[in-house]
């Protein structure tokens, strides 16, 4: 039987979601409590790669299990929250029919990046600080020129071994927010002291988001011009693209499915 997990994660103890020898992993994590509470090896299949610090909300994963094994899924949801490290979080588990599969069948891909210009102690884990303005307007025209379809592969990890660079993605754009304490508990604020960087894409590239970031806030901030973009995509080459910035900041935010 096949079974659906919805969960998220604080990605700064881990080395990402992906399983990997001698490193503490999503994947890993999940896949030991799993196997001793079902009594059985359990692999885990989860909607996509995060790197390292980058977290997760309502990731989307699954499993299989023989079918002589029952798997009541409240009741294994509770424990498995109760076996997990503190920083990972099960929201819910159920069945779903064989054919369904968390990587392929997603359509879309969605992530949001946090940066702050202002010291606050409250936002330092998930959100980036920024100690000069940046131009979001700019950094918006520049953002447009990502939508579509196009090979990704200036923003690509070197040695991704993926076997396309081509995205298409759908959505790009910085906009500002306030978070919750500022209004709540009073502390100083001022328009435009915390933006977020929303992009969806059907598949995205290793460090891909990251890198795209770094490049945005090299238009941002006035050393290249918004059509730097467009010359990074047509040039292929990571090179000469922005540095990426640090995963604390990234959240993968969901995921749609046929």
């Amino acid at each position: 039987m096949r079974h659906k997990i919805r969960l998220s994660y604080d990605g700064s103890e881990f080395c990402g979601w992906q399983i990997q020898n001698n490193a503490r992993t999503v994947q890993g994590e999940l896949e030991k409590a799993l196997s001793t509470l079902l009594g059985t090896s359990i692999q885990v299949t989860g909607a996509g790669r995060t790197d390292s610090d980058v977290n997760a909300i309502n990731y989307i994963a699954h499993f299989e299990t023989p079918d002589e094994v029952s798997v009541e899924a409240a009741h294994l949801r509770y424990k498995l929250n109760a076996m997990l490290p503190r920083q990972i979080a099960v929201h819910e588990i159920s069945q779903v029919g064989e054919d369904f599969h968390a990587r392929f069948d997603a359509t879309s891909r969605e992530y949001h990046y946090f940066i702050h210009f202002r010291k606050d102690p409250f936002c330092e884990k998930y959100s980036y600080r920024m100690r000069y303005k940046l131009d979001t307007d700019k950094m918006n025209e520049a953002a447009e020129l990502l939508l579509g379809e196009h090979d990704f592969s200036c923003f690509e990890k070197v040695g991704g071994n993926n076997a396309t660079s081509v995205c298409t993605i759908t959505e790009a754009r910085w906009t500002s927010y306030r978070p919750e304490h500022v209004d709540m508990m009073g502390f100083p604020c001022e328009d435009g002291d915390y933006i977020v960087f929303r992009i969806r894409a059907n598949r995205f590239l290793r460090n891909m988001v990251r890198a795209i970031v770094g490049s945005l806030i090299e238009v941002g901030r006035g050393k290249k011009e918004p059509s730097w973009i467009y010359e990074l995509i047509e040039s292929g080459n990571r090179s000469d693209a922005g540095s990426s910035v640090p995963g604390n900041a990234l959240f993968f935010s969901g995921a749609e499915y046929k």
